[in-house]
């Protein structure tokens, strides 16, 4: 069946495989010393075992190649050290009713990087046992459901007889965490959550075990007929610390080695690992049984799972669970049953009255799905799995085998291809179909050494050790490539540091044997090659080329550990250039004015100077105001030379006449007068050739008497001008004050009216016998 299959292949799988193992076939060759380094570096890498196939000066790594290139070079298919991986089925049952999963146990020994791959092959069976736990929301929106799941005993196991005669189911029960804000913690509350007082309700709770699991309906019927309702605050439940329950507490729930259902019915959302901060709890949830008395009696003291906890959990217990919602929280669901390899969602009905129907239509889409997968792996190992599902469906390298649709007796073959990374220790891991209880055991060693079985020859290896693998193993005592050469006390890694040029360097530069403490240099492979040197670091070819030819040819130098060695009549890094300095002399016939050397009859110049001739300096400061003090000591016998001119100016000489290009300069002395000359360089460095103007342009003394009866003067009327701005500013305030003054007086008015203190001084006395006449 799978050979049929694989030749319905696409034509681009087959050329991407062949590209592929072209590419597994080569040797990369890194740090090989031995057969068992050789084959450890790649798995395309063989070992050529003959003893003779190495020549004089050549090294053991080319005894590591691909089989193609060793056969290429004379080795002897049978002297060809190639392990592979090995693998061993110590146990394959036959399919059958009882077993669905062929083989049960395989033994591999894994070369690196060598995928080995065999067959798994599964066949659904007829019959297999069922175990079912109904897990249920009790918060208050469920009490129509529950009334309903009251009378399904009979009727669940009847809807399961279709499909298996050994079936069993169980019933549990969540609400939530019983503290603030998940419930109300009112003593009254806690008693009675229902919503309506007259309504009884039972307290709540986190997870209840009601019946473990029975094919007994009638007891079903009965252990659920006693549950009420009960009620919470908050929309979403505590659903996932109830399956937790349920999945880990396997022992209390009663679950058998058989497919394992575990039926979720709810209308709302689940509160999740950090929704436990809400309510002060604060430690994570462990993943342990802690049901006492049938009730999760710590849920206070442990948040709710993570979705990654409860995953691995129901992975480890080979539960798969069935969702069954109501419409409005479907979405939900679907996306945490994409977080479960072996799980559905069915929508429930708002009264449960299809839920029979849905756990039957739930049950079949997880049984035909058939998924293959495998416990923890290291890092260093790696699953992949084809899957062969049928003629007409194959799907290559996945991290999960996976066929869909499978009906039973049908059978399908899975290639599990199992590849390691770096030489392991004895090791196993399982796989296994998720929800079934088959497995496949899977021991693990490495193929890391090679196993050369050679006769003991007395007269190899000098006598002085055995051959292993082609390659001598020395005695104590005694090392070299065949066993040659005596320690004399000294370690192998002293001897091998007497070819090393430093000790970060490889034994002679990796182009070498380490005989007897000194570099015994290999032949090359490259014709008219040489390798030569203390430790073997030179060689006659890695020099620079001209004109095509190395060092310009044989005429012209040859190749001396990298460096050109020329002929005397040529010169230059590659020999290019003929030995001449007719380009380079200036008028005088000096070599690049004295300020450079001459380069294949160019100038390269030093200090800045510029070809051709080294004559000009644009960048360099101007000589001028370096050397006036040179010329003041020089021409007028003063300046800070004045003791010592002849030495400190050497490179100085005055002259009347100048021959060539001058520089003008004109500086001050150090008695701040002006000094004119010319200034013409010589060949050289700091040559100057200087002619000067005898006349000093000097600044005049001070009048001291001007200068201080000017200053007097000028005190004196500075002071008399502020007098002057003194007077007129307080004139000018003493008018403003009067003119405000009288503003001020033309503005009063006085009270006309009499004043009742005010007393005539005159008395006016009447006569009363005066008649007026």
């Amino acid at each position: 069946m799978s050979r049929d299959c694989c030749l319905q292949l696409p034509v681009v799988t087959w050329v991407l495989l062949l590209v592929m193992t072209a590419f597994a076939m080569e040797c990369p060759k890194i740090k090989v010393g031995t057969c068992k380094d050789c084959i450890q570096s790649g798995p395309g890498c063989a070992w050529c075992k003959k003893p003779s196939f190495t020549k004089a000066g050549e090294p053991d790594s080319i005894r590591c190649d691909t089989i193609e290139q060793l056969q290429q070079r004379g080795c002897p298919p049978d002297e060809i050290e190639f392990p592979v991986n090995d693998i061993t089925t110590s146990q394959n049952s036959p399919l059958s009713n009882d077993i669905q999963l062929a083989p049960q146990e395989v033994h591999l020994k894994l070369r690196i990087g060598q995928p080995a791959v065999f067959e798994v092959k599964f066949r659904r069976a007829m019959g297999y046992p069922i175990d079912l736990y109904y897990l249920m929301d009790l918060s208050y929106s469920m009490l129509d459901d529950l009334e309903k799941v009251k009378k399904l005993g009979g009727e669940l196991l009847r809807a399961l007889e279709s499909t298996t005669p050994s079936r069993r189911i169980g019933f549990g029960s969540f609400v939530d965490k019983t503290v603030l804000p998940f419930v109300n913690t009112h003593p009254e509350k806690l008693q009675n959550p229902c919503p309506n007082k007259d309504k009884q309700c039972q307290p709540p709770f986190a997870f209840k075990h009601i019946l473990s699991l029975t094919d007994n309906a009638k007891k079903f019927e009965n252990e659920v007929g006693k549950q009420f309702i009960s009620g919470n605050l908050d929309a979403p439940e505590g659903g996932l610390d109830a399956m937790m329950q349920a999945a880990v507490c396997g022992d209390l729930i009663g679950w058998r080695n058989v497919t394992r259902l575990l039926v979720y019915a709810t209308d709302d959302g689940f509160h999740f690992a950090g929704d436990g901060k809400l309510g002060a709890i604060l430690t994570p949830n462990d993943g342990q049984c802690h049901l006492e008395d049938n009730m999760y009696k710590k849920s206070n003291e442990f948040d709710y799972p993570s979705v990654g906890q409860l995953v691995q959990k129901l992975a480890e217990n080979n539960i798969q669970p069935i969702f069954a919602v109501t419409s409005k929280v479907v979405d939900v669901y679907k996306k945490l049953s994409e977080m479960i390899p072996k799980s559905a969602v069915g929508e429930l009905n708002e009264d449960s009255s299809n839920i029979i129907e849905l756990i039957q239509v739930a049950y079949n889409n997880l049984s035909s799905r058939i998924i293959l997968d495998h416990s923890t792996l290291p890092d260093i190992l790696d699953v992949k799995y084809d899957s062969i599902c049928g003629t007409s469906k194959v799907v290559l390298d996945e991290v999960r085998g996976q066929c869909d649709n499978v009906k039973i007796n049908d059978e399908v073959v899975f290639k599990v291809k199992v590849t390691a990374k770096e030489c392991i220790k004895s090791q196993s891991f399982t796989i296994r179909p998720l929800g079934f209880t088959d497995t496949l055991t899977v021991h693990l060693d490495s193929n890391c050494n090679c196993n050369c079985n050679e006769e003991p020859d007395p007269t190899a290896c000098s006598g002085k050790g055995s051959i292993v693998c082609g390659i001598c193993s020395c005695n104590s005592g005694y090392t070299g490539k065949n066993c040659e050469c005596e320690t004399k006390g000294k370690t192998s890694k002293e001897l091998e540091g007497s070819c090393r040029k430093d000790n970060s360097s490889i034994i002679c530069s990796g182009l070498g044997d380490c005989v007897c403490g000194q570099c015994v240099c290999h032949t090359s492979d490259v014709p008219n090659k040489q390798i030569y040197g203390t430790f073997c670091q030179c060689d006659n070819m890695n020099c620079e080329f001209h004109n095509g030819s190395l060092c310009g040819g044989e005429e012209r130098g040859k190749c001396d550990c990298g460096e050109c060695k020329c002929t005397t009549m040529y010169e230059g890094s590659a020999c290019q250039c003929k030995k001449s300095t007719d380009g380079c002399l200036n008028i005088g016939g000096n070599e690049c004015s004295g300020r450079g050397t001459c380069h294949c009859n160019r100038c390269q110049c030093r200090g800045g100077y510029q070809p051709p001739l080294c004559q000009e300096c644009p960048g360099c400061p101007s000589p001028c105001g370096r050397y006036v003090s040179c010329v003041e000591c020089k021409a007028f016998g003063s300046g800070p030379f004045e003791k010592n001119c002849s030495q400190a100016c050497s490179n100085i000489r005055m002259d009347k006449k100048l021959t060539g290009t001058s520089r003008q300069c004109r500086e001050k002395d150090s008695n701040n007068c002006w000094i004119s000359f010319h200034m013409v360089q010589e060949d050289g460095e700091e040559k100057y050739t200087i002619t000067v103007d005898l006349k000093k342009e000097c600044p005049k003394p001070p009048n001291v008497a001007l200068i201080v009866g000017s200053t007097v003067a000028g005190v004196a009327l500075i002071g008399l001008v502020l007098l002057l701005i003194w007077r007129l500013l307080t004139e000018l305030f003493d008018r403003r004050e009067y003119r405000r003054f009288e503003k001020e007086k033309s503005k009063a008015k006085w009270n006309d009216a009499d004043n009742p203190l005010f007393k005539s001084a005159t008395t006016t006395v009447v006569n009363p016998r005066f008649n007026g006449q």
